[in-house]
């Protein structure tokens, strides 16, 4: 082992618009280090942070956040009523279900129900 994930960090415009998002999604409270840099720490998780960066999201991200929900349908609402944006439909197999969002800067992630 070389060492532990100390945070998760997001490349964004706007750093405070996108902590207050994921901390409403994930829980604990938005702390904005400067302006260019806020973090949260979601309880029994990692810290996830957000940089400003100069430029802008060109691709689909090559790696995403799910996160465990009980109701799919209900969390995707909940989401949406923060500003998440719903893609496509709910996705089922056999290792449970899923349905794809993107965050207020286009960052794709999932509310996923295990099978």
């Amino acid at each position: 082992m070389i060492g532990r994930i100390d945070e998760v960090v997001f490349d964004c415009a706007e750093p405070a618009v996108l902590v207050r998002f994921w901390a409403d999604v994930l829980g604990g409270t938005p702390v904005g280090r400067n302006d260019g840099w806020h973090y949260v720490d979601p309880p029994g998780w990692t810290r996830v942070a957000f940089q400003r960066v100069p430029e802008g999201k060109v691709a689909k991200n090559r790696v995403h956040l799910d996160v465990e929900v009980d109701d799919i349908a209900q969390a995707t609402v909940q989401a949406e009523a923060l500003g998440a944006t719903r893609v496509g439909e709910i996705h089922v197999d056999t290792a449970g279900s899923f349905q794809v969002l993107l965050d207020p800067e286009g960052n794709e992630w999932c509310v996923v129900k295990p099978a």
